[in-house]
């Protein structure tokens, strides 16, 4: 009976041991698994982060670029207005290209507005106060009811002057909220006429 009780048992460890081998071998692979699925999730996350910082930068650029074109092109039709102006031919069409030009202009901030970077926003609001009141001006100039520092002179040499330095700034705040760097062409941009 010694030899069939030795046997028994031997087979007892062996088949014992084969069903711990394979429920250990389970559940090894089973943790292999969970740690890979892990990994790609915290990878695909990751991926999709930096997906979504991209958008979020390409959508910011562009509205940067259509700000700043939208703005330039206020500021270009106030200064074809204001050499109007003082040439006295001021012609409805003339008028009509500074209205679509402030049209635009309105629409453009009103998008930035949903868009930009607290820094970015607040260098637009400045410009579109500046322009604003340099439009407001340049309206007064023509009516005949001048500001008393509203001369044609006046508003080319130091307004423009203070809006092309404004513009800086702001194109300088825009290139830095993209990552581009500081930016500005100049602390003191000549004055443009």
């Amino acid at each position: 009976m010694g030899n069939a009780l030795v046997g028994l048992a031997t087979a007892l460890v062996g088949v014992t041991g084969t069903l711990v081998v394979a429920v250990l071998s389970h559940r090894s692979l089973a943790r292999v698994q969970t740690d890979q699925f892990e990994r790609q999730r915290r990878l695909t996350e990751v991926q999709w982060l930096r997906e979504q910082e991209k958008a979020e930068l390409d959508r910011r650029r562009d509205c940067y670029m259509n700000v700043n074109a939208v703005f330039r092109r206020y500021r270009t039709q106030l200064m074809n207005f204001l050499w109007l102006i003082q040439k006295a031919e001021v012609t409805p069409e003339a008028r009509e290209a500074l209205e679509e030009a402030r049209r635009e202009h309105h629409s453009a901030f009103a998008e930035a507005q949903m868009i930009a970077s607290g820094s970015v926003l607040a260098e637009l609001d400045g410009m579109s106060g500046a322009l604003s009141d340099m439009y407001r001006r340049i309206m007064c100039l023509d009516e005949g009811d001048p500001d008393p520092d509203g001369s044609f002179d006046e508003i080319r040499t130091v307004d423009f002057h203070h809006l092309y330095r404004r513009w800086d700034r702001m194109r300088a705040v825009m290139r830095t909220d993209l990552g581009v760097g500081a930016g500005g062409t100049s602390a003191a941009a000549p004055v443009r006429t």
